[in-house]
This record gives structure tokens, sequence and C-alpha cells, in this order.
């Protein structure tokens, strides 16, 4: 019996058997090349519904992988909530250029986090209803037979973009008690997007938590900074998945990540899929790791071809780059990749 894309990136989600994995792209996924096509593209992408959802679908239309998948970028909470934010480009993702409050552990100055935006107002306005909107578009047109997954930001990196990164993280070493009081003021903003993204049609939410790397905290930093908070931002509802993904080197927190009780887990080629395997296999769905930069980006169809097989052969249950897709990424590698995993075994 032939499976639908859908029902084999959701047969990975439960870790049923497959003859092969899904290929889809869970992370950031427009590029150029699907803009071109489309003529769905940034700047107006991130702002316009149809568009976006237009774009979303790209992955999927154009070049055959297995889901759907939309917003493009990490700015639009931070926006929502006060950030100022330069949405301008076609080809860079949008920038956060101001943070709107004070956290400064050198003076102890702190805002008070009780003045944040209520859930229920946030989900409501500004790009991420956009969002919501295009995922229920996507859940319309292509729901039936694509997973549809969406984006969403962790609760410790809004925070970060909230009040400057670089301070939250310097917090958590001279008050650790300050940064709780945000990022608890922050999670049910998260949470409440997360469930409104399930409740527009989205199969799957993969949020990004960047700030949680190994390159930001040290490996036992990391439940205290951001563990804890996603277990409740990211818990899955019935018939629907979670995958939280960290960029960088995540092999020392890679069983932190799986106990936070998310569906998945998604990660960079920085780490070796079979030691990865070796170690969570079993204990979380995997999500990756063919490398977003080299070989999607700046490498060869045959160097994607490789990389896209050392994944395979690994065992990762979905097959998705390592991170967010680059913007300029050549069409030849993002049809590479899904022909390599499809006619796998053959």
């Amino acid at each position: 019996m032939t499976m639908t894309p859908k029902e084999r990136v959701l047969a990975a989600m439960k870790q049923e058997s497959l003859d092969r994995p899904p290929v889809a792209i869970f992370t950031q996924s427009a590029t150029l090349g699907q803009m071109e096509k489309t003529g769905a593209a940034w700047p107006e992408a991130h702002k316009n519904a149809e568009l976006m959802a237009k774009l979303g679908a790209a992955q999927a239309d154009i070049f055959g992988f297995e889901c759907c998948r939309a917003p493009f970028c990490l700015t639009a909470e931070s926006e929502r909530l006060g950030a100022t934010v330069q949405v301008e480009k076609k080809d860079a993702a949008p920038m956060i250029k101001a943070h709107p409050f004070k956290f400064d552990p050198m003076t102890s100055e702190y805002d008070d986090p009780a003045n944040l935006m209520a859930p229920e107002e946030f989900v409501q306005g500004g790009r991420p209803a956009i969002a919501i909107q295009a995922i229920e578009m996507l859940a319309k047109s292509h729901g039936e037979n694509y997973a549809i997954v969406a984006g969403n930001t962790g609760p410790f990196t809004l925070t970060g973009n909230l009040v400057n990164t670089e301070n939250l993280v310097f917090g958590m070493m001279m008050c650790p008690e300050e940064v709780d009081k945000w990022v608890d003021a922050v999670n049910p903003i998260v949470t409440a997007y997360t469930h409104a993204l399930m409740d527009a049609g989205a199969d799957v939410v993969q949020c990004s938590e960047p700030s949680g790397s190994t390159d930001m905290l040290a490996p036992d930093m990391f439940d205290e900074a951001a563990g804890h908070h996603v277990k409740t931002a990211l818990k899955p509802k019935e018939g629907k998945y979670t995958v939280l993904h960290i960029c960088g080197d995540t092999y020392p927190i890679l069983d932190q990540m799986a106990a936070t009780g998310v569906t998945g887990i998604s990660i960079e080629e920085k780490v070796d899929p079979f030691k990865a395997v070796e170690k969570v296999g079993g204990k979380t769905v995997l999500v990756g790791n063919v490398g977003s930069v080299r070989p999607l980006f700046q490498g060869t169809v045959q160097e994607t071809i490789d990389g896209t097989k050392k994944s395979v052969d690994a065992g990762f249950n979905v097959i998705s780059s390592g991170c967010g897709i680059a913007v300029a990424t050549p069409d030849e590698n993002m049809k590479a990749m899904v022909e390599t995993v499809k006619s796998y075994g053959n």
C-alpha cells in the first residue's frame, strides 16, 4: 500500500517501522528558487497569510518534500511583543534591531515582565496571527496529503530577543532568579502560540531554541534555562506532535532535549548522526541532520547526496536539514536531497 507524504511523516513521528524515512524540511524552508517559481517572496510573505501559505507549500509543490512549513523566521513573536524588527529583504531573514525591555545584570536594572501582553491577546494580532491564518490555509489546501509543520520560537530564545540575549545569558550566572522570572512570564505566551498553531491545523510544531545551544550555555545550565520551560510550552496534544530544534553541537544535551517530553528533536550536522542515534535513538524522534550550510547551500549535488545518505543510514526518523535552509540554497541540491531519500534502497 502506497503511503501519502502525510501518512509517512506521521508514522515517523510515532516511530513506526517504515521502508524509508520521510524527507521533509521542518526548519525554515524558503529559498529564492521557490520564491521565483511561486511568485510568493520575502519580505511580503512574512506579512501576508496567503503568500506565506503559498511559499510554505513550495517545498512540497516544487521539490517533492513531504511536508509544508510556515512561517520563515524567529522574529514574529518578538515584534508582536514590542521589539523593533527589520522586515525588508528578499534575500535575508528579518532581523531584530532593538530590544523593548531592560535587563541589565551589571546595574541590577530590570523591567517587570508582568507588563507583557496577555497570551490571549498575543495570538490575535501581528505576524503571529498571520502565521496562524497561513497554517489554516495550508491545512485546507495541502493538509489531506501533506504534514503541516508550524514553526515558533522557544521561551528562552524569545526572552533573549526581548531583553538582549547576551544580558540574559550573563544573568544565568549573576541573577538566575531574575532570568527565571522573565522566562516564566514568556512561557505562557509560547504555550498559547503552540496551541493556536495546532488548533489552526498544524500536525507538528517545530520550536527553535537556539539560545539553549551549548555555544551559549554550559550543558548543565540547559534544564534550568530552557528545558523545564519547554516541557510545558511544547507538550504534545492528542494527535499532534512537537519537535525541539537547537543549533550547534547538541551531543552533550541530547538526553536533556529528549527528556523535555517533546515528540522529537531536530539537530545539526555538528552532531555525528550515528552517535546521535546511538545515544537517544528510540527515546525520541530524530529529525535532521543534513548540513544546511554544507552541503545544501555551499556544496555540490554529490556532496548533498552523500550527506543525505549519512543521515538515512544512521537511522534518523525524519530526514531534514540540520538547521534553517539558507535562502540562496540552489534548487539542484534541494532536489538531490529529496531524490536520494525517495530512492533509498532501490
